[in-house]
């Protein structure tokens, strides 16, 4: 789950992070208030999307400007002129796609005396099972492009979880950062108290790009980037109470109600798979013969009828899919309950598109007689391979 950066900002303030002040705001009416309660004399205004690159971002509508997704405002007049332009806009940047996304919130924030910056981020390392910090003398640059161009300029390390956050963990990053004296205090308390945010809001990914120095000597945060781990959102409703689901697939939003693993994707034919690898497998043998997955999703070990019929219906919900596919092989999921979900959904949506079914494994003959005596037009398939060939061809005959 992501959240917005200004929500991003008022979690890590809960941590003492040092971080500007700024307000929020849904209505450009609003734009006056929120800049004249900070004061001046520089404001930022940043439109708040779930997606990078919004300083270089362009906007679609010409009424909203050339100057990009993030500005900076030397008057209140022109914070009223760049919220005016920048609410329900589509901005576009590297992250959104040409699609773009609509801005639906603004951040007021007061400006920064910038002397140099700098990039930070922690994330969870799979192959130690600890929390790694990236950092680089590089910020407010694109990570990727520096870590393309010039590697030696990123620093990676990784705290152990049985003793945390320690001074030399400080001492590291002020050292790449090439910090001494005060600076180099504040970036030990501050690996500290990001540390103790990541682990105690259970998040997959924190980055701070730019992280700055001021002209006044302080360490600060002035941008943050925070997604958190989904399968630990129960423990944090404070977290679930930030979500915003403007800024989401619908698609994706109805398959969280399930408990379904759904990703929306680009291409033609839709997925249906039991397991996370077989899913991966699918999507790769349907690019191998020549077109693209819709979408990933993994309906688990355990789907009921319900859910089978939940997770058809969002499949036949996208637009984009000329063709769907059911791959499932049965182990703690049965094939009969798999089959008794397609026909349900089938039955209550309608079937306007080809749809491949491949059964294997517990119950599959209870499963493939289901399909069989369901009256269908369904194409069976007897393996993997045989699978992905029958939808593709059957999606390029339209």
């Amino acid at each position: 789950m992501n959240i917005h950066e200004y929500q991003a900002k008022a979690v890590l303030k809960e941590f003492g992070v040092p971080v500007s002040r700024g307000v929020a705001l849904l209505k450009a009416a609003d734009a006056e208030a929120a800049a004249k309660e900070l004061g001046g004399p520089l404001w930022v205004v940043k439109s708040q999307i779930h997606a990078g690159g919004r300083g270089k971002g362009k906007f679609k509508e010409a009424s909203a400007g050339d100057k990009g997704g993030v500005r900076l405002a030397k008057s209140v007049d022109e914070v009223k002129q760049y919220a005016k332009e920048m609410l329900g806009a589509t901005l576009v940047t590297i992250q959104t796609g040409p699609a773009g996304k609509q801005v639906n919130r603004l951040y007021i924030e007061e400006g920064s005396d910038i002397e140099k910056e700098f990039y930070l981020s922690a994330l969870v390392d799979r192959e130690t099972s600890e929390v790694a910090f990236v950092v680089s003398t590089e910020g407010g640059m694109d990570i990727e492009k520096v870590a393309h161009d010039t590697p030696d300029k990123i620093v990676t390390f990784s705290v152990d979880p049985a003793t945390g956050v320690m001074p030399h963990h400080g001492r590291k990053v002020a050292q790449v950062l090439n910090l001494s004296g005060e600076l180099a205090k504040q970036a030990e308390k501050l690996i500290g108290q990001l540390y103790r945010a990541f682990v105690g809001k259970d998040m997959e990914m924190l980055e701070i790009n730019p992280l700055v120095i001021t002209k006044q000597g302080e360490l600060k945060c002035l941008d943050a980037k925070i997604s958190f781990d989904s399968n630990s959102l129960y423990r944090h409703p404070e977290i679930v109470a930030l979500r915003d689901t403007s800024e989401e697939d619908a698609k994706e939003i109805e398959a969280s109600k399930y408990d379904l693993a759904y990703i929306a994707l680009d291409g033609t034919i839709g997925c249906m798979v039991n397991g996370a690898g077989l899913a991966m497998a699918t999507l790769d043998i349907i690019k191998l013969y020549g077109e693209s997955p819709a979408n990933f999703l993994d309906v688990g070990g355990g789907a009921t009828e319900e859910k089978v019929t939940a997770a058809f219906k969002i499949i036949t919900s996208d637009p984009n899919v000329k063709g769907i596919l059911v791959n499932i092989f049965g182990g703690i999921m049965k094939c009969d309950v798999i089959a008794k979900g397609v026909v349900a959904a089938v039955k209550a949506v309608g079937l306007q598109v080809p749809l491949v079914v491949r059964l294997e494994g517990t119950n599959v003959e209870e499963g493939k007689k289901i399909i069989r005596e369901s009256g269908l037009n369904v194409l069976p398939a007897d393996d993997l391979d045989d699978a992905a060939q029958k939808i593709v061809n059957a999606v390029k005959k339209g």
